[in-house]
């Protein structure tokens, strides 16, 4: 027993001091394939190909009575309207909730080629969301399947091709504008200028959608500068009469070529994207273009943006763009933005917004804002918001936001002053929950609690 011990160690012993002498000498012994793809996080290795796996849940809860809609603005006349949460239904059966849970996994396996890294990806991602409006009525109702959110291929390095499935490489970034409380039709916008614009009474210049199944080129041509090309849409439903139940696309819209060209260099990001609707039945129906551009010299800060779209079938068109600065001073933050929305045949609609903000002290600071909008076609309405807002790092895992302001609708000489607190905890781990409460002088008011944790 003591002899086979021995033989054991002594091997053990040879074995170590082997690949200490090789790595003395600079040879590589052993290398795990996630490692020389350079892949961490969780992941799974066989012999030449890393499996790399991520996932996340979020949940969100919401109740009250708020389904109701005060209209402080609008956009282009009565097409779009800006509005804050109402009291609606009558007493005893007023009240709202809704519960969501968004839960996905994603799979990346990876291994080397003579192109560069050779990938599948697959996302699994599920939504289940019940929404209740006045108590009594179940108002659209979700429980959707688990489904492949994404399912593509891609291989390249410098130069990556992809398709399958997946989100566009459209960039439409560098267009927020600086100012706390942000511009009216930049929240149309979801933050932003608007390329997907959609007009009343004449062809929805929205169809023109991107994404889905597509086939993808990116390639870094030259230091800093980024170009990227693909077909995109390819999965619109052919046929002339019923609508795409996914994509919201006739036939005359399916199929979006795609055509990107970026530069990040020191201090400087820049894009413009330019997209061709309907190129599947050999007629482009639409064209679409987005730029921005956001310059950081020393403490101050500029941004510009541009977006358009132009329905050929009908020769309308809309546009959207806007200019916004900061400054930093010490202890002072200030900036200012502004926007303009224009359409065929309608009158150009004007917003403008401000905002200051200061360090009051460590982990204390205050922001002070306002916007405007100035409506210039009929039915549209001339709107504003001001409002202060307090965050405080009560703790190196606990936030504290609160925000006291005022809606105004200046055409219908209405107001709706609100206040609204939010507690956030971030104990690590990646795990992040809040509870927000808002309160409206026109009875509205709402609870929000908020949880989720990915894993990389």
């Amino acid at each position: 027993m003591k002899l086979k011990s021995l033989i054991l160690g002594s091997v053990a012993a040879a074995g170590l001091s082997t690949a200490g002498f090789a790595a003395d000498l600079g040879v590589l012994t052993s290398l795990d394939v996630c490692d020389s793809l350079g892949i961490s996080g969780l992941t799974i290795s066989s012999a030449d190909n890393c499996l790399q796996i991520t996932g996340g849940v979020t949940y969100e809860f919401q109740w009250g009575n708020y389904r109701g809609a005060y209209n402080y603005a609008g956009i282009l006349g009565t097409t779009n309207t800006r509005s804050t949460m109402a009291p609606d239904g009558a007493a005893g059966t007023e009240l709202d909730w809704q519960s969501k849970v968004e839960a996905w996994v994603k799979f990346v396996g990876t291994a080397s080629s003579d192109f560069g890294p050779a990938s599948v990806t697959l996302k699994l991602k599920e939504v289940q969301s019940t929404r209740w409006t006045n108590e009594t009525v179940l108002d659209n109702p979700d429980q959707a399947a688990v489904n492949f959110d994404e399912a593509f291929v891609s291989i390249g390095d410098t130069t990556t091709i992809m398709a399958g499935k997946k989100g566009s490489i459209a960039n439409f970034g560098d267009d927020e504008p600086f100012n706390f409380l942000g511009l009216m039709g930049s929240d149309w916008a979801d933050k932003g200028v608007k390329w997907d614009i959609n007009l009343a009474g004449g062809a929805d210049l929205g169809d023109l959608d991107t994404g889905g199944h597509v086939i993808q080129i990116v390639s870094a041509v030259a230091d800093g500068f980024t170009v990227k090309v693909g077909l995109e849409n390819l999965d619109a439903v052919d046929t002339a009469t019923a609508p795409d139940v996914v994509l919201g696309n006739n036939s005359s819209f399916a199929g979006t070529a795609v055509g990107v060209l970026e530069y990040a260099g020191e201090g400087i990001t820049a894009h413009v994207t330019g997209l061709a609707g309907g190129i599947l039945d050999g007629t482009i129906e639409a064209y679409a273009v987005h730029a921005g551009f956001t310059g950081t010299f020393d403490q101050f800060k500029v941004r510009g943006a541009f977006a358009g779209n132009t329905d050929t079938t009908t020769n309308r068109s809309a546009w959207h763009g806007l200019l916004s600065g900061q400054a930093t001073f010490d202890m002072f933050t200030i900036a200012l933005s502004g926007e303009a929305i224009g359409a065929t045949g309608m009158n150009t609609d004007f917003g403008f917004g401000g905002s200051i903000g200061a360090t009051v002290t460590e982990g204390v600071s205050i922001n002070l804002g306002g916007k405007y909008f100035d409506s210039n076609n009929a039915g549209g309405a001339d709107g504003y918001q001001v409002a202060a807002q307090l965050v405080a790092a009560v703790s190196e895992t606990v936030k504290l936001t609160g925000e006291v302001g005022v809606y105004g609708n200046v055409t219908a000489n209405t107001s709706d002053f609100y206040g609204a607190a939010e507690l956030a905890w971030a104990p690590g781990g990646g795990f992040t929950s809040s509870v927000k409460g808002e309160a409206h002088q026109n009875g509205a008011y709402k609870v929000t609690f908020k949880a989720a944790k990915e894993f990389k």
